[in-house]
């Protein structure tokens, strides 16, 4: 009985030695080694192997990058506001030796050198510009971190504000401002959209106006023409016909009732003409009765020249269809540019 406790004794402690012998390291991750209490080595990941009961481990480090958030801190900034800014850490190890022998509690250095420095940079700056400035404020941390943990053997590869909390009070300030400044800019967008429809307006009324005026013209032109055509094609039927100043004038007297007729006319005056035509009138009914005719020789006719010309030759009249062509096509132009100016910019 003895000798079997003595046997798993033995295995116990066969056991312990194996491993307090044999250690086997994660990949990143270090081990310090102590013996005999001071610093003997640095074990990195695979199978090692100690001397037992001489050498320890003192810690065990872990080398990949690590991240740590650190509470709200209160900043004071140089307009003297009170804010609360949180912080993350983003740091690595890359000396395990010295984060274990330079410093008792890295974490807790890294955390109280983020405080400090960092109420050095926000206290040079006022409120717009701590919530404006976060990458300069990120990268000056940066550098003051990485310089001073650089002993510790810690590395800080990224410093990230992670919130910057202003009082309740400017808080509402700054919405009741920016409210105020969107409604000021709605109201610009507003007034710059009637502004624009009037002008459209305006400009499609002025070049309604002048298609208006134009076609007006144009028909007025195209009117004129017909009516110049037809008094040239009266005048060459009347010189065709060689009428005598007898005939003219008895046609004068029939057109007399039409003057005289209307309720509007109270009086109306006798031309010296009237007499002219009366006398013709009776000159030739005269010699009617003595068996006499229309004296030719001696009546007025209206007489060609000798080339065959009249008043009307000097007169040009265009195409009636060319000149309503040409309006129709100043229209469209016209119309063309009002669509133009109404068709609002992209």
């Amino acid at each position: 009985m003895i000798e079997l406790v003595i046997l798993g004794l033995l295995l116990l402690f066969a056991v312990i030695v194996l491993m307090r012998t044999v250690r086997i390291v994660p990949q990143q991750t270090a081990l310090i080694i102590e013996r005999l209490g001071r610093y003997h080595s640095t074990l990195e990941g695979g199978i090692h192997f100690l001397v037992p009961f001489v050498d320890k481990v003192r810690a065990n480090i872990d080398l990949r990058e690590q991240v740590v958030s650190f509470p709200p801190q209160p900043v004071i900034t140089s307009d003297n506001l009170v804010v609360n800014i949180d912080t993350v850490i983003y740091y690595s190890v890359i000396d395990a030796k010295s984060a274990v022998y330079e410093i008792a509690n890295f974490i807790q250095g890294i955390e109280q050198l983020t405080v400090t420095t960092l109420r050095n940079v926000i206290g040079s700056l006022d409120l717009e510009q701590t919530l404006t400035s976060r990458d300069q404020i990120n990268a000056q941390l940066r550098g003051v971190l990485d310089e001073a943990t650089g002993k510790w053997g810690i590395r800080v590869n990224r410093v990230e504000l992670k919130a910057i909390d202003p009082p309740m009070s400017i808080q509402e300030s700054m919405e009741k401002q920016m409210k105020a400044e969107r409604e000021r800019r709605a109201q610009i967008l507003n007034a710059e959209g009637v502004k624009q429809s009037n002008i459209l307006t305006a400009e499609g009324e002025k070049q309604s106006q002048i298609l208006r005026a134009e076609g007006s013209a144009q028909a007025r032109v195209l009117e004129a023409q017909g009516q110049a055509r037809a008094i040239q094609q009266v005048f060459d039927a009347i010189h065709r016909g060689k009428p005598t100043q007898k005939l003219l004038a008895y046609q004068y007297l029939q057109v007399l009732p039409q003057i005289a007729r209307g309720d509007s006319n109270k009086m109306w005056i006798i031309p010296s003409e009237l007499t002219d035509a009366l006398k013709g009138i009776g000159g030739a009914l005269g010699r009617g009765e003595g068996g006499g005719g229309f004296d030719d020789g001696d009546s007025d006719t209206w007489e060609p020249t000798d080339d065959g010309s009249t008043p009307f030759d000097q007169t040009e009249l265009p195409d009636p269809a060319q000149a309503l062509a040409e309006a129709r096509d100043q229209a469209g132009e016209a119309q063309r540019e009002a669509k133009d100016h109404a068709t609002p910019p992209a």
